[in-house]
């Protein structure tokens, strides 16, 4: 077994990426590890795409696209609430279906950190998880996050509320 990490290389969402946005953004089983439950337009994304300053600065948050060597798209990782006084930021982190298992959430999670630290000069990234999501929790954890918090009834998925945890790396 291969237990060295894939190489992966975050860059910025360009258009070519609207149809893979649509497909994720509007995947109902992915609504229920974030913190969105309605779908999206295909104009909502493209204008997303089209107007987004590729500034966290300005847009206090940041989305890339995540490639493996062969530059096909794994997965997407968010740099959300960015909090420049603070020196923090929540990460997000989708890996594709047929991605997943092979080492790309450590890889990415390692990059959005080295992004983090050398590029923003941030203390913190923290995410909230879902707490029946055992994959994320162990990702997390792996990655040097830790539990800070649980927060009753923080997820709602249209249907019933769920619990999450906060977890928290600190630089």
């Amino acid at each position: 077994m291969n237990t060295s990490k894939p190489s992966i290389h975050l860059r910025a969402v360009e258009p070519e990426d609207l149809d893979l946005l649509y497909k994720i953004e509007n995947d109902v089983k992915l609504w229920n590890v974030g913190a969105t439950n309605v779908p999206y337009s295909r104009y909502t994304l493209h204008d997303y795409v089209a107007n987004a300053s590729d500034d966290i600065y300005v847009d206090r948050q940041v989305r890339m696209m995540v490639e493996n060597e062969q530059h096909q798209v794994v997965g997407i990782a968010d740099v959300v609430n960015f909090d420049p006084s603070n020196c923090r930021a929540e990460v997000g982190l989708i890996i594709l279906n047929d991605f997943r298992r092979q080492g790309f959430g450590s890889s990415t999670l390692e990059a959005v950190a080295d992004y983090a630290l050398q590029v923003l000069h941030l203390h913190q990234l923290y995410a909230y998880v879902d707490v029946t999501n055992e994959a994320s929790h162990g990702l997390f954890r792996k990655m040097g996050y830790e539990v800070s918090a649980n927060i009753k009834d923080w997820l709602y998925d249209g249907k019933k509320y769920r619990d999450a945890i906060l977890m928290q790396r600190v630089f």
